[in-house]
This record gives C-alpha cells, structure tokens and sequence, in this order.
C-alpha cells in the first residue's frame, strides 16, 4: 500500500487517457519534469536525476496522479525515446574509433560484465542461503540476478554526455560500451536460465533455442537498423539544405524502425544504433548534421521517457529480506563494474583516464535489466521470479539516482567536460572582454590598441609593427574615446611622406560612430560588425573611456585558436 497516494483526492488522480486527458498528463509530464531538471541542474546535478525524481513522484511510488495503468499505456514513449537514443549513440561508434580502439572496448566489455555478474552471483547465493537454507533457490537466485546485473543503461548515461557536451578517450569508450553490453547480458541470461530452469521447476526454453533466439534478436535487428539506414541516406542526401524535412524524414525513419522491430520482437535500440552507424560511417559528409537536427528534437522526448520510468517504479512492495538483497545486489554489482573496467582497461594499456574513470561511468541500470527481470518472472513464475523482478525494480530506482552523479564525476575528473563544441558554442558562450590574441587581450586599459591624441604617427607606426592591431582607439586630454585610426589612415598617411612626421593622432583620427563595453556578446559583436558595415568597434567603459579595439579577425583568431586547444588538448589524452 501506497500512504502517500492517500494524501491526494480521487479526483486528482488520472485513471485513463481519453481525449484532453491524453494531453493533461503528457503536459503534466513535460512541464514538471523539465522544472525538475532545471532544479536539479541549478543544483550542479545531472537533469536526468531531476526527471527521474518527478516521475517517482507523480507515478506508482510517490502522489500517483498517474494510475499503474496510465503510466503503462505510456510504454510507447519508452520505445520511441529508446530508439532516439539508439540513433544518436550509433552516431558516436566511427569505423576509425572502433578501430583504433577495438582490443580496449573488447577487454573492457568482457570484464565489466562478468566481473559484476560473478561477484553478484557469490554475494546474493551466500546472503539468500544465510535466510533461508535453501542452497539450490539460493544458487539459482543468485545465478539469475548476476546475468542481470550485467548490462549498462545507455539512456541517463548518454544523457549526461550531451548535457555536459563531454569529448574524449573516456566518452567514446563509454558509448562503445553502453551500446554493446546489452547482448553479453543477453548471453549471460540464456546461460544462467538455462541451468536454473530444471533446479527450479521453470519453463524456459533449451540453452541452443535461446541462442538461437539471441542471435536472430541482435543480428535481425542490426540488419533492420542496416537497412533502414541506406534507405533514409539515398532520401535525405540531396536535401539537407531543407532541413525540417530532412528531420521530419528521418523521424518518420526511427519511429517506423521502433514500429518493425516492436513487431517481430527484435531490438528496437539496436535496430536505431545501427541507423546511426550506417550514416555515421557510410554517408555523406553533408548528411551527417542530421545527428545535430535530430538531437534538437530530442529534449522533450527525453523528459518523457525518465518521467516514465520513474512513474514506473513502486518501492512500497520490497520485503526486508529483499531489501538486504538489493543492498547486496548494488554492492556487488558497483564493485565488480568498477574492477571489471579498471582491469580490462589496464591489461590493454587504455588511457589512463579510462583506467581511472571508467568505472564511474557504468553504474546507471534500467530498460534492459528490468526487460530480463520481467522474463525471469514468466520464465519463473512459481519460484524466484517475483523476487527477482522487485530487487531488480528497487535497485533500478537506486543506481538511477545515483548512477548519473557519478558520470559526471567521472568525465569531470576526465577532463572531457565541455570538450565537444564548435567554434559557434564558444562563440555563444563568450564576451568581448574574454577575446585574447596571444597573451594580449583586446580589452585591457594598457591595450597598445590606445593611443593618445597627442601620439605621433611614428608611435603609432611601431605599435602597428609589433603588435596584432590593425585599428587604434584614440584618448583625449580627458582620457575619454575622441576618435579612430585605422589601416587606411596610416596608409594614406604614408602617401604624404617626410610632413607625416610631424603629424599626430588627432590629424588623422575619425569621430567614432559606435562603441562596445566589455560584457557585450560575440554574437551580438558578430551582429554589429554585420550591421554597421565594419570590422572594428572601439571598447569602452562606463565612464566613456576606451579600453581596446574589438576587430573582425582577431575574434575569428580566438574563436580558432580555442578550437585548436581543444584538439591538442584530446590528442594529448589520447583520444
């Protein structure tokens, strides 16, 4: 029983969706959740926790304004959203990443799957058979919760990697691993079914059938995903200057591939991963911004699915001893991620960042496990399989709160944070006052871009000579802006001969027509430039007094520069 649903009237709980209710609660869910996930980001804590916590909330384990059967008429959402992060996931898997990469994605994947599903086994086994006696149960549960424990959630996981736009040897091993650990739980499921069922009495099907199920699943679904690929590349290829509908085409594309593979029960998330991949690989270059329009799309659909899947979950139905289980099961599983992708990263000498870090980048669990949970309770229906479906639920709700934290400690430590932007994302990000050319800022009092009125043409001349400038702010008896010299000042200047001089700055200077402070935008300075028909604006204080010149090509050198520190900085990590 749910106290906290009590707290509410029956009036205040949506039981159906039918008409305006479809929209009310779809509103409920966006609105809420993206509030949450602002919070929560004000917070310095990943949105994706904020999400999760106003599902909890609003769903099964919190206020229930959403009814056990609203929330389950919303698992179209959780197919849809999988599929979109699929899609951009697959985008991340470049043949040459994989290749340069592929022992350390190989030797990390086989350890920090089996690491945590055997020492999860061996835990659960001793704990379960210290309650109640009974060794095969014990055997069986704890052989059954250890396949489980195996799979990585790519979806809060990859969340935080775009939120905190991380770019390195960490990040591209984590999409590599989140995108194929699923199929080594796949494995280990069938395995330990297959040696539980005739202990427990279960009705699961022979080891060599479900292998055979497995590889019909992950090779059906990439050859789907394959397909699917080809076709949306051959449409969209001579297109990509309309881009609504390139994205509505490739949209169409995602939610047809979630439609098939929910038909003939293969992996929607593959089948979406291996979109990606195709044109991540295989397309056009032009053709690949669609990952960029696509992600544009995505935030809402995103909300959605971590509300849900909060909503899903109802804590008020564990046990004691199935809370101690879920305890152990999260000890267990944490330690064995952590050693599995330390070890695996170290025996093929990966970055040391992957060595130390990856470990937090793993811990976040849900579709997947809680899909094979659900098949142990119909594989299991009279033995272990309720148990295993309620610890399995619980520990979701856990490491989803946990999990995202912890990847973005880790790409934090990493130094990946805000390591993938383009030159327009630190121009958003940047101010007149940040432009450097070297170790010389544009605005700066002692800026050699200041002349006095009273300056001759010859300091001037050797302040062009040794420095970048091309333009001067010139200063009164006031010290206040009285005017600007530029390029073709001096040139003209130059035509005069040996009378240039005995001339001064205030000979030669314009009025200025406009001025900038310091905290001015880039954009806003790109607009300007654009506007006024010119390439360098004077920098003032509030008091009028100039400190520099803000010029078209020393804003373009920055915003260049800074792009190349970003590279160097990747290929000194090893990335």
């Amino acid at each position: 029983m749910n106290p906290v649903a009590q707290m509410l009237p029956q009036a205040a709980h949506f039981a159906q969706m039918q008409g305006a209710q479809l929209a009310i609660v779809l509103g409920i869910m966006v609105f809420f959740g993206t509030w949450g996930g602002h919070i929560f980001q004000r917070l310095h804590i990943p949105q994706v926790v904020g999400y999760f916590i106003i599902g909890i909330l609003i769903g099964n384990s919190g206020f229930q304004l959403l009814r056990p059967d609203v929330v389950k008429v919303l698992n179209p959402v959780t197919n849809i959203a999988l599929s979109f992060i699929g899609f951009l996931v697959g985008g991340e898997l470049k043949g040459s990443v994989i290749k340069k990469n592929g022992k350390q994605f190989v030797s990390i994947l086989i350890f920090e799957a089996l690491t945590p599903a055997l020492l999860v086994c061996v835990l659960v086994t001793a704990v379960e058979y210290l309650f109640t006696g009974d060794f095969t149960r014990s055997a069986c549960i704890g052989l059954l919760l250890g396949a489980i424990c195996s799979s990585t959630a790519p979806e809060a996981t990859t969340n935080v990697l775009q939120e905190y736009r991380t770019r390195g040897p960490l990040t591209t091993m984590t999409y590599g691993i989140v995108a194929m650990d699923d199929a080594a739980a796949l494995i280990l499921y069938a395995i330990a079914s297959t040696i539980a069922a005739p202990l427990l009495g279960g009705h699961t099907a022979s080891f060599g059938a479900q292998m055979l199920e497995i590889g019909r699943d992950i090779f059906g679904s990439i050859a789907v995903g394959l397909a699917f690929g080809a076709i949306v590349m051959l449409i969209i290829r001579n297109l990509m200057s309309d881009e609504g509908r390139v994205l509505s085409f490739m949209l169409g594309m995602l939610l047809l591939s979630t439609g098939l593979c929910d038909l003939v029960n293969l992996d929607n998330i593959l089948a979406s991963m291996a979109i990606g991949f195709f044109i991540a690989n295989f397309a056009p270059r032009n053709v690949q911004k669609i990952f960029t329009l696509t992600n544009k799309f995505t935030p809402p659909i995103y909300v959605l699915f971590f509300v849900v899947v909060g909503a899903k979950l109802d804590i008020w139905v564990m046990k004691p001893l199935l809370l101690i289980l879920a305890v152990v099961y999260v000890i267990g599983r944490t330690a064995g991620k952590a050693i599995g992708s330390w070890f695996g990263a170290w025996i093929t000498k990966a970055p040391e960042t992957v060595q130390k870090y990856m470990k937090f980048c793993l811990l976040s669990q849900a579709g997947v496990a809680i899909g094979l949970s659900v098949q142990a309770g119909n594989d299991f229906p009279d033995s272990v399989g309720s148990n295993i479906l309620l610890v399995v639920t619980f520990t979701t709700f856990c490491v989803e709160l946990i999990g995202p934290v912890f990847v973005k400690y880790g790409v934090t430590k990493g130094g990946e944070v805000g390591m993938n932007v383009t030159e327009e994302d630190i121009k958003m990000k940047s101010k007149v006052a940040d432009v450097t050319w070297g170790s010389e800022k544009a605005c700066d009092p002692a800026s050699p871009a200041i002349v006095k009125d009273t300056a001759t043409i010859c300091t001037i001349l050797e302040s062009f000579e040794s420095h970048h400038n091309q333009t001067f702010a010139v200063s009164g008896a006031d010290g206040r802006l009285t005017g600007v010299i530029t390029l073709e000042h001096l040139k003209e200047t130059l035509l005069i001969g040996d009378m240039a001089e005995n001339m001064l700055a205030m000979d030669i200077m314009d009025k200025p027509e406009y001025t900038c402070t310091p905290d001015v935008s880039l954009p806003d300075i790109y607009r300007k430039f654009s506007e006024t028909d010119t390439e360098a604006i004077p920098i003032v204080d509030a008091e009028g007094k100039p400190l520099g010149m803000i010029e078209k090509f020393a804003v373009d050198h920055y915003l260049h520069t800074k792009i190349i520190e970003l590279e160097r900085k990747l290929q000194s990590m090893g990335a």
